[in-house]
């Protein structure tokens, strides 16, 4: 399954494409091959952006095909679009990629190294428990937005959390309100152990998102709970 989200490093934007599920190769892939392809996605327009998707989905068929490698990234920065794959072994893979991109006008450069411990993929292609939960909230955004909501605008926002004992959610429960977080309701049913609603004004644009969710995602993870995501009202334009 393909994911989505973006990440600053050194101060730049990357956008990143991760398939959560390539993990289930990791035992008899080991070697990293990447290719990179000299591409400006932030400022293409749409005719080319089409474009370059369907090259790359025809780099990702035939890397794929004979079942040698699987594709399971794209980091997107400075102007390059890297794609990533697994593979079986180091033999062959380049000869595919030049099959598929030599017709192209895209300046490109491969190169495959041994990663038997996926540490790169873990690095710098899967996300943070953070941006898991900002690639969940995107998609509440944009249901938001299609229903007409202005993110812009202040509101009441409810964050949910679960943990283990009752203790660990009290000790939460008073380290959140000094941050801001109030309380609304316990939570306990089938679908939260030890769960807690609390309650913060805040709009829900991308930058306030990260702001509000890194903190009570700490405070969460300092109790060794888990953060439940988020819901709102909807604020419609005036």
């Amino acid at each position: 399954m393909r994911e989505v989200f973006n990440r600053v490093e050194d101060e730049e934007l990357v956008k990143i494409e991760v398939d959560l599920s390539a993990k289930d190769y990791e035992e008899t892939h080991s070697w990293l091959f990447s290719v990179f392809i000299k591409y400006d996605a932030f400022e293409d327009t749409d005719e080319k952006m089409a474009e370059f998707f369907e090259l790359k989905e025809s780099l990702i068929i035939a890397m794929e095909y004979k079942g040698i490698s699987y594709y399971i990234g794209n980091r997107i920065v400075d102007n390059w679009s890297e794609l990533y794959f697994c593979a079986e072994d180091s033999k062959g893979l380049e000869s595919i990629a030049n099959d598929i991109l030599k017709s192209s006008t895209y300046v490109f450069e491969c190169n495959v190294v041994k990663d038997a411990k996926w540490e790169f993929y873990d690095f710098n292609i899967f996300p943070t428990d953070i941006e898991i939960v900002m690639m969940q909230s995107y998609k509440i955004m944009t249901l938001l937005e299609e229903e007409g909501d202005n993110l812009s605008t202040c509101r009441e926002v409810e964050h949910y959390a679960s943990f283990e004992t009752a203790s660990q959610k009290d000790r939460f429960v008073a380290n959140a309100a000094e941050a801001g977080f109030i309380f609304k309701d316990d939570l306990d049913d089938e679908d939260f152990d030890n769960g807690v609603a609390l309650v913060k004004e805040h709009n829900i644009t991308e930058e306030e998102l990260i702001h509000v969710v890194s903190d009570i995602f700490a405070l969460i993870e300092a109790e060794r709970g888990e953060y439940e995501l988020w819901s709102t009202i909807i604020q419609e334009e005036d």
